[in-house]
């Protein structure tokens, strides 16, 4: 039975729009395929992992019959990957077997039936919606997302706050050793405050699949749950259950000295600097004196290296450690030119601002060198 005709690369572009979610190894057999339902010129593919779902649909299929079944995702994705550019590809169904053929490759793959595939419900009664632009949101979540935490025990921590709130949507993220805050304006005030922590996969995913333009990106909070439609794209996740940490209590409002630095010089040194620091032991020493700033590295070989830049300081001088890991976060996911350093002494946390602009924050404490 053919399901449809089709090119290689209008069958791999949705492909990979839902197939970054299926997990290789899954006590459920089934989670590891994709559900593929063909209805009149409509294909729809579908993944889950039973706590974020991608669907996808694109039409102008003519041929071909009405179906829907499941097929292993890797497996199609990679074939559709080794197949020519633009190649023709026709896809059919038979005895529970797809039969994928491209020229003359023939790949016959094992199916499982769609009645049994898990979908999540889209969320109904009370929603809070929101518009934003794909390239604002994306770019808000570069600014924040690397200091998620990783498997942290506080598992609220391994996810990444929103806030809705009028006008203005903000964004959080901390590991407990650095917290990143972003905020941008909504295309839609919301008439009450809300909050959602959006776990880390969820963040990830839509990370690699936003574009970076001003098509509308249609966010829809509701109760666990949460809605992302965009494109053909719509993305179902459940949220985190927990209280995040009040952020704004961390965030230093009085540290006296500042300093505006050249944001690529700074990167450039820190990286050079971070070679000689030890794998465990990410730390680099930042010593600021009158007109100058040294950044200092040392391991366990008793190997060191020194960078000096110029700065426009003439204050008390300080000696502070970091983990480099946090400074070169920051600097990596940011595009400004330049960025303000705020300190009080070296045993407080540092501010990392951008010039005339309160809707970056990056906090980042000290470590002991």
């Amino acid at each position: 039975m053919l399901l449809l005709n089709t090119t290689r690369d209008a069958l791999l572009a949705p492909l990979q729009s839902v197939a970054g979610i299926v997990e290789k190894r899954h006590t459920l057999p089934i989670l590891s395929n994709v559900l593929i339902e063909k209805q009149g010129d409509t294909l729809t593919l579908l993944a889950t992992d039973i706590e974020i779902q991608i669907r996808t649909a694109t039409a102008g299929h003519q041929d071909g019959s009405d179906t829907a079944i499941t097929v292993g995702a890797r497996k199609l994705q990679d074939i559709l990957r080794a197949l020519p550019d633009s190649a023709a590809v026709s896809i059919s169904l038979d005895d529970k077997r797809l039969t994928v053929k491209a020229g003359k490759s023939r790949f016959a793959l094992q199916t499982l039936p769609a009645a049994d595939y898990p979908r999540m419900n889209l969320p109904d009664g009370d929603v809070v919606r929101l518009t934003v632009a794909q390239r604002t949101f994306k770019r808000q979540l570069a600014q924040v997302a690397y200091s998620m935490a990783q498997q942290d025990i506080r598992y609220y921590l391994n996810g990444l706050l929103i806030i809705a709130d009028g006008g203005e949507l903000r964004m959080v993220a901390t590991d407990g050793h650095r917290l990143a805050y972003a905020a941008s304006t909504l295309d839609n005030a919301v008439a009450q405050r809300t909050e959602a922590i959006l776990p880390r996969k969820t963040v990830l995913e839509l990370s690699r699949q936003l574009a970076d333009n001003d098509d509308p990106l249609e966010v829809v909070l509701a109760g666990n749950q949460v809605v992302f439609r965009f494109g053909a794209v719509e993305l179902i996740s459940k949220l985190i259950d927990g209280k995040f940490p009040d952020y704004e209590r961390v965030i230093p409002q009085n540290h006296p000295n500042m300093i505006t630095f050249d944001r690529l010089p700074l990167l450039a040194a820190l990286q050079r600097a971070a070679i000689l620091t030890t794998d465990k032991f990410r730390g680099v020493r930042l010593v600021l004196g009158d007109g100058s700033l040294k950044l200092i590295s040392t391991n366990a070989e008793q190997e060191e290296a020194v960078e000096e830049l110029e700065v426009d300081y003439h204050g008390a001088a300080l000696d502070i450690g970091f983990n480099v890991t946090y400074l070169l976060d920051v600097l990596n996911n940011l595009s400004s030119e330049h960025v303000e350093w705020r300190f009080n002494d070296g045993n407080s946390s540092a501010l990392i601002t951008l010039p005339g602009n309160e809707q970056f924050k990056y906090v980042v404490m000290p470590m002991r060198i």
